[in-house]
């Protein structure tokens, strides 16, 4: 696979960079780190001096950016794969999501500060707007990755599970983890009256078809060498999942972003962008 790694000197992109040792070794391994230099706000400024003060500023940026590069590449776990390092100056996210296009990069990692939902819808986030944007997967980490032996796969039908074959045939992991698949169903009532025990029998039904499918999958996942657990339950999927990855404590949250791009995602959110609201876990979302 090829990655991207993107840094900013925060702890939060170390996190992302000793996440790497739970990666299969990379193709290609891209380590960005991108310069939002301020520009002087000073309107009375001479054009000559402003100018100046901003090549000053963005000198010092580019001294100290180069130098975080080099420490990162040294915190490098052995054997990642060939590295090539990028400085460039402009707008983070932007700078992300057109690094990953011209490189096809599978993997994006990086860290994120956790805004909270308000700030975040109202203002945006490097990591929201990566995810809502960027191609290939991406890792987002709110946290340390202290292990990777466990992983909760939420499906919501058929387009997601194709999805996560053809992303975990790619084996992204060094080592191949235990793969929990669940699914949430709502809780649906038919339009016409139905008494407790019908509504029951519905559900019980419904939940073996869920099982059915989930063990369909997990068949295709156990050739591929990948250790399987699969799990049913009723409810909202954000609810859902939450009370699974709660009852697991899973290292890592591992979903597909359901094929929605641009605004409408942006606006109306998404399952994987209120989990990232959350911060609890790690979470890898895959396109």
């Amino acid at each position: 696979m090829n990655l991207l790694l993107a840094v900013d000197g925060s702890d939060h992109s170390y996190e992302a960079v000793r996440s790497l040792k739970y990666l299969s070794r990379a193709n290609e391994l891209h380590i960005l780190h991108v310069l939002d230099v301020p520009t002087p706000a000073y309107p009375m400024m001479m054009p000559e001096v402003s100018q100046e003060l901003y090549e000053t500023v963005e000198r010092n940026m580019r001294e100290d950016g180069s130098r975080l590069l080099d420490r990162i590449v040294s915190l490098l776990p052995m054997g990642i794969g060939p590295v090539t390092k990028h400085l460039v100056v402009g707008s983070p996210a932007d700078h992300i999501v057109t690094l990953a296009e011209q490189h096809k990069v599978d993997l994006i990692l990086l860290g994120t500060r956790g805004l909270g939902p308000i700030k975040e819808r109202l203002v945006g986030s490097v990591a929201h707007r990566v995810l809502t944007y960027a191609p290939g997967a991406k890792l987002i980490l709110p946290g340390p990755l202290k292990a990777l032996s466990q992983v909760l796969l939420p499906l919501q039908g058929t387009y997601d599970a194709a999805h996560a074959l053809r992303f975990l045939q790619q084996k992204p992991f060094r080592e191949l983890p235990t793969i929990t698949l669940f699914t949430v169903l709502p809780q649906t009532r038919p339009p016409w009256p139905m008494d407790a025990a019908s509504t029951e029998q519905m559900e019980v039904h419904a939940l073996r078809q869920a099982q059915d499918f989930l063990n369909n999958i997990a068949a295709k996942l156990t050739s591929l060498g990948y250790r399987t657990k699969v799990a049913a339950s009723l409810g909202t999927p954000v609810e859902g999942i939450t009370q699974e990855a709660t009852a697991l404590n899973p290292d890592l949250i591992l979903m597909g972003s359901r094929g929605r791009h641009g605004v409408t995602r942006l606006v109306l959110g998404s399952v994987s962008h209120a989990l990232l609201h959350q911060g609890r876990y790690p979470l890898m979302i895959f396109g």
